[in-house]
């Protein structure tokens, strides 16, 4: 539904992001989002003895555009800035991105088809891993078992069967009250695991929507995080239109740390993503800004909001460290909650 050729969601021609799209995410909402994080690449990089950043899944291509500039003004462009993205149309649109708002600096930007063998650099994923298939389990009078797609009156429906995948079996059910779902995203640790096989030395930093394990699991979640969104709307049918919206899961942060921990890498880090951007400096790009208009002004207050209130994007959205060969101190992850985990 996602990712067949020509026919999913992100290898089909529509617009996916900003107020065209169906849903935005942090680089669209500001610039100030992506300069943070440039901000923090900026620590990282003399530190790494390849100075480069790849960007796995790059939307629009906006975030890219947005760090290229302030490590610009910053004096600590990478050597190379790679994208590594599948989708074909996604991948034009980040060149006409790069392109209009950067052209100077194109020479920097390239393309990966693939993960490369041996690497030694910063892997920034925004909102990749929500976007990886998950397992749907739910707990059964025959204990755990796992949804499956059928066919039911010429519309696709859930059936349930025995598990697909041992690792699923890891989850203790029986805590969960009779008919409680949720989500195992076995790809995303697949994922981390791939990263560790082939990152020399470097910094990964994943900035998504989600929960540790307690919180993930929590019994009162009886329906799981399965979420679907089209045209700014969220629901939670997946079969609705199949193909043309985009379909995701919350992120379970202690799998993936222990992924990391198994991959050999450090977790060096966990916080929310407003921790991360005040201490990146948030506050003072703001200041920055105090000679635009008003009105501008008060856009980006509003941006800002967004980004960090409570309610909005700040305690959903956490951001993650993981690293190899790399032990200095991360300046986003002051406020660390990798207790939590």
């Amino acid at each position: 539904a996602l990712y067949a050729p020509g026919l999913g969601y992100y290898s089909a021609g529509s617009s996916k992001f900003g107020e065209a799209g169906d849903f935005i995410t942090a680089p669209e909402i500001s610039p100030l989002f992506s300069q943070c994080v440039a901000n923090q690449c900026a620590e990282i990089l003399p530190a790494i003895q390849q100075p480069m950043i790849i960007e796995v899944g790059a939307g629009r291509g906006t975030m890219a555009a947005d760090i290229l500039l302030q490590l610009e003004q910053l004096n600590r462009l990478p050597k190379q800035y790679m994208i590594l993205e599948l989708s074909a149309d996604l991948r034009q649109r980040q060149q006409q991105t790069l392109e209009q708002r950067c052209p100077h600096l194109l020479h920097h930007v390239s393309w990966l088809d693939s993960l490369p063998d041996k690497i030694s650099a910063i892997i920034l994923a925004n909102e990749l891993l929500d976007a990886l298939p998950v397992h749907r389990i739910c707990h059964s009078e025959s204990g755990v078992q796992e949804q499956y797609v059928t066919m039911q009156a010429d519309r696709f429906g859930w059936a349930q069967d025995t598990l697909s995948d041992q690792r699923l079996n890891k989850i203790e059910a029986k805590e969960w009250p009779q008919g409680y779902c949720s989500e195992i995203n076995l790809a995303a640790t697949d994922w981390i695991q791939a990263w560790g096989d082939r990152l020399e030395q470097g910094v990964m930093l994943l900035i998504d929507y989600g929960f540790p394990r307690h919180e993930f699991f929590h019994p009162q979640r009886v329906d799981g995080t399965l979420m679907c969104h089209y045209r700014h709307r969220a629901h939670d049918d997946p079969f609705v239109y199949p193909g043309l919206q985009d379909i995701t899961a919350h992120v379970d942060f202690t799998s993936i740390a222990e992924a990391a921990l198994s991959a050999d890498l450090s977790v060096s880090g966990y916080t929310t993503q407003a921790m991360f951007l005040m201490a990146n400096g948030l506050e003072s790009l703001l200041s920055e800004q105090g000679e635009l208009p008003q009105r501008e002004q008060l856009i980006l207050s509003q941006q800002v909001k967004k980004l960090t209130l409570p309610g909005e994007m700040g305690e959903l959205f956490k951001v993650m460290a993981l690293s190899k060969q790399y032990n200095e101190p991360l300046r986003g992850f002051a406020h660390d909650m990798r207790g939590r985990l």
